[in-house]
């Protein structure tokens, strides 16, 4: 495992071998049974490209009125727990005694993006956030504290688990594309992402 550091993101390269990120796939099997995946719509119209669910105490949501959490998933259950495997990340990365309270999923089939945003529907934002790359290689994109200026990319590949918290906690940053089917994880291919959050 290699640790590099970009603009405050502490990104911690090979973090998870092969045989976590599988025990992370079968975790995750029940959380989208329980949750199925949907695309959400966004404020002024359209829709999202990537597909999203989530786990645990809330799930992060959007439609025409705007970006927040919810208690229940678009169809009216609660959503599930997040699995312990994925705690652990957690707890090993960031060491902070407060539990995550949403884990959003987010699916990227062939052609899909994340445009540069921030990651502020959050109460405080003096925790951070944990993103967990699982699947195909996805090129992301660090940008600023405000829109505008240059930016750095990077190839994340499965396995691969990035730190924002600091300076980089409220930094744009987003998925330009992924390379389809670079990865055996997924047999239909695609990139997961995984982001622990603590909402309130």
């Amino acid at each position: 495992m290699v640790m590099l550091r970009q603009r405050g993101f502490e990104i911690h390269k090979s973090y998870l071998d092969v045989a976590r990120q599988r025990a992370l796939i079968e975790a995750l099997r029940p959380v989208l049974k329980a949750a199925p995946l949907f695309s959400p719509s966004v404020p002024g119209g359209g829709q999202m490209s990537v597909r999203m669910t989530s786990a645990g105490m809330f799930g992060w949501y959007s439609d025409a009125s705007g970006y927040r959490y919810a208690e229940v998933h678009p169809k009216g259950q609660a959503w599930p727990k997040i699995p312990d495997v994925v705690l652990a990340i957690w707890q090993d990365l960031t060491g902070v005694e407060r539990q995550p309270e949403c884990c959003l999923l987010n699916y990227y089939g062939e052609d899909t993006q994340m445009g540069l945003h921030q990651d502020k529907d959050e109460a405080d934002f003096s925790y951070p956030v944990v993103s967990i790359s699982l699947g195909d290689d996805g090129l992301f994109r660090m940008g600023n504290q405000s829109r505008g200026g240059k930016t750095e990319s990077l190839w994340l590949s499965s396995g691969d688990v990035v730190v924002m918290g600091g300076e980089a906690r409220l930094t744009y940053h987003g998925v330009d594309r992924i390379r389809f089917k670079s990865s055996r994880l997924l047999p239909k291919g695609g990139r997961i992402n995984l982001t622990l959050r603590v909402v309130t």
